[in-house]
Order: C-alpha cells, then structure tokens, then sequence
C-alpha cells in the first residue's frame, strides 16, 4: 500500500505545518518509510525539520517546474526512516511560471508517480490558500487530512472547503476522498471546544477522528529547535497525541506497522519473573 496524504486547509494558524511535520515523523517512527513534501513557500515544514532555508538547493520548486526530480530533490532527516523535499522562497514564482505550462495541474503527480511505491505514506504540507501550489497537492494526493480548530470560524469554512474536494475531483482528481479531519490546539475543558466537536460530528460522521491534538507548549517549542515533536519531548501531551493520531490512520488504512507488530509480540511474552537478590 502507499497513499499520498494532502494536509490542508484554506484557513491559516490551524496547525497544518505543526500536523504535517509530527505525523510524517510519527509515521517513520512506526518504521514506515515517510515522505514529506513541503509545498509552502514559507519553507516552515522545511526548517521545523532543521534543514534550514537554502535557496540553492533542489525544492519542490525545482520538481515542478521540471529542473530536477523527486530523487534529486529528497534529503535525509533526523529520523532514519522520513525524507523529505524542502522548499524555499523560489516557489512563490512557480504560481506564475506555471499558469501557462502543460499539464499544469499534474506536475507534482507525475513526479510524485516515480516514487510512490517506495513509501507507505507521502506527506504534503498546503500552502494556506487555494492557489496553484494547493491545486497540484490536491491532484496528487489520494486524501485530504484537515488539521481543525475547535473554533465559530472553523465552522464557516467547512461548506468552502467540501465545495473545493468537489470541484477538484470533479476536473482532475477523480479518486481523491477525504481522509480525515482532526481537531487542532483542543482544550476539552471549554464548552466552544465541545460544541464545535459535536457539530464537526454530526457534519463528517466518522471522517472527524477520534483522535485531537492538545495545545501543548512543547509543540510550539519543537520547531525552534529543528525536531519534531518525538523528537523534542517524546513524553510530552502533544508527542503522545500525534502517535496517537498516526495509529489511528494506519488503524483506518488496515496497515500493521513493524513498531505495531513489536508491541503486540511484547504483550504476549510471559514477564521474567525475578528473585531477590537481583545480581545472581
């Protein structure tokens, strides 16, 4: 199985880049070979990785407008097992260079088509807005995750945004779903939070997952410091919650990591039973 997941939202400061960055590294850390993809000309994703803004280097940039390929583009991380294309500045160009291309709207399918089956899962952090960028992650991907806020605004952007996975499976991407949307910088303890969840249920079922991503000082923390989350403070709230999160995908999927065969072959070994005095 491999499956090209899109982060996106058309609305800012939800957490996409905070989302893309923890899931990929979640993913890899459940020793699944990850690909993420920064499609943001802001390079967030980039640096949140600690790989820095270089503007020489081969980016998505590069990959679209046909400079160099998904393999010439990829770097390693710190994790073993997730890779990724940086961005840089020099996208924001490829909205205009592009308007006149062919197969416009394809170029990051295409290349993405050459490695796919290499990775379980490919990871596309959206630029915040319906531009270009966004089209060619929507095209290339098979689902949409939609990193949420427990917010009145959030609410409003729903119609927008199902009137968008309409329209882009309607003229490009016939097999594209929605993979899931997840609640962002939940606080359980507010009554907005839980009416906004229920009203989330009610409109997606079971595309809400059960899954929320807590506000946690240390997911704000990790970026600063090149790591993702796991990382940083692996026993934190928000590193828990994002394992979680990529469990419950895999889960959805029908797929059985290695670190999930691991664990069901540790809780059915009967425990050591020791004596004191321990050394002996």
């Amino acid at each position: 199985m491999s499956k090209i997941l899109a982060v996106v939202n058309q609305k800012g400061g939800v957490g996409k880049t905070t989302t893309a960055i923890n899931l990929a590294a979640a993913l890899a850390m459940e020793g699944l070979p990850t690909l993420v993809v920064d499609c943001d000309p802001q390079a967030n994703t980039t640096g949140g990785l600690g790989l820095g803004r270089d503007d020489a280097r081969m980016s998505t940039y590069d990959v679209l407008v046909g400079n160099a390929t998904i393999a010439e583009a990829t770097v390693s991380t710190g994790i073993e097992l997730l890779k990724a294309i940086p961005s840089s500045k020099n996208l924001i160009g490829a909205n205009f260079e592009l308007v006149n291309g062919e197969r416009r709207e394809f170029r990051l399918r295409e290349a993405l088509a050459v490695v796919k089956e290499q990775y379980p899962f490919i990871v596309l952090d959206c630029p915040p807005a319906l531009d270009l960028l966004t089209l060619n992650s929507l095209v290339a991907a098979d689902g949409l995750l939609v990193p949420m806020q427990a917010e009145y605004f959030a609410l409003e952007g729903i119609s927008e945004l199902m009137s968008t996975l309409d329209k882009v499976v309607s003229a490009f991407n016939p097999t594209l779903v929605l993979e899931g949307v997840v609640l962002t910088m939940y606080d359980p303890r507010t009554s907005l939070s839980q009416q906004v969840s229920e009203n989330l249920k009610k409109f997606f079922g079971d595309k809400l997952l059960q899954t929320t991503i807590p506000r946690n000082i240390r997911l704000a923390e990790a970026p600063s410091h090149g790591l993702s989350v796991m990382e940083y403070d692996p026993k934190s709230r928000g590193a828990e919650a994002y394992q979680e999160l990529a469990r419950e995908l895999l889960k959805r999927n029908k797929v059985v990591s290695p670190r999930e065969k691991e664990r069901k072959a540790s809780a059915g070994r009967p425990k050591e039973i020791r004596f004191w005095p321990y050394n002996k």
